[in-house]
């Protein structure tokens, strides 16, 4: 397949590149600091890298013209950077309408979707707490789900919990429409994962999915 992927310098980003690179798609890696993407040169020209800035979707049509998929791992860093999310998803969004490419896939985050059925009163109370804690980062995160419902892209949200730099599993737990039972960690390497596998996936079109181990 011919893939872009937003955010390609970040950590899901990174290994969204390099995995689908090993699989054996095309990608363009969409960036603002090419020095920043930490590439093997083995990946020759199954990699094209796009330097942009994201502030106007007119650019961006080239990287997203012809694609069979569009993925990204845009979002804030930290609560002082809220609002991003939205603001560079709406961008894509445009980018993609000119150009009628209409396969998406998002990061988000496990608690813009809904709880987990049966969690406890622990998973509860530390769901409140992060709820609590990052509750800009949240706001921004659902504004751009919002964004994505009333596009005309088939999009999919996968909401993963607190990430971790660990290797790749390929075994974690998905749940359509909501969140895994105790999922309280998943490695971004396995979002990446999870991200590549759901492009074909046609349950997940137009739905946020929880993924966690």
């Amino acid at each position: 397949m011919n893939l872009t992927v937003f955010g390609a310098t970040g950590g899901i980003g990174r290994e969204v590149v390099r995995q689908a690179l090993g699989a054996g798609h095309r990608v363009t890696a969409v960036v603002r600091d090419p020095a920043r993407l930490a590439v093997s040169a083995a990946a020759g020209h199954a990699l094209e890298v796009f330097r942009a800035d994201l502030t106007d979707p007119e650019p961006l049509r080239t990287a997203v013209a012809g694609r069979d998929a569009v993925l990204s791992g845009l979002g804030a860093r930290s609560r002082k950077d809220a609002g991003v999310a939205t603001r560079l998803t709406r961008t894509v969004l445009r980018a993609m309408d000119a150009e009628g490419v209409r396969r998406l896939l998002v990061v988000s985050a496990g608690p813009v979707g809904p709880a987990p059925a049966g969690d406890g009163p622990l998973d509860r109370g530390a769901r409140a707490l992060v709820k609590a804690a990052l509750k800009d980062i949240y706001a921004d995160l659902g504004e751009m789900e919002a964004e994505l419902a009333r596009s005309g892209t088939d999009w999919t949200s996968v909401r993963p919990p607190r990430l971790q730099d660990k290797p790749l599993t390929g075994r974690y737990r998905t749940v359509v429409g909501g969140f895994p039972r105790r999922g309280r960690f998943i490695a971004r390497a396995d979002v990446a994962h999870a991200m590549l596998s759901m492009i074909d996936d046609e349950r997940t079109v137009k739905q946020g999915v929880g993924v966690a181990y």
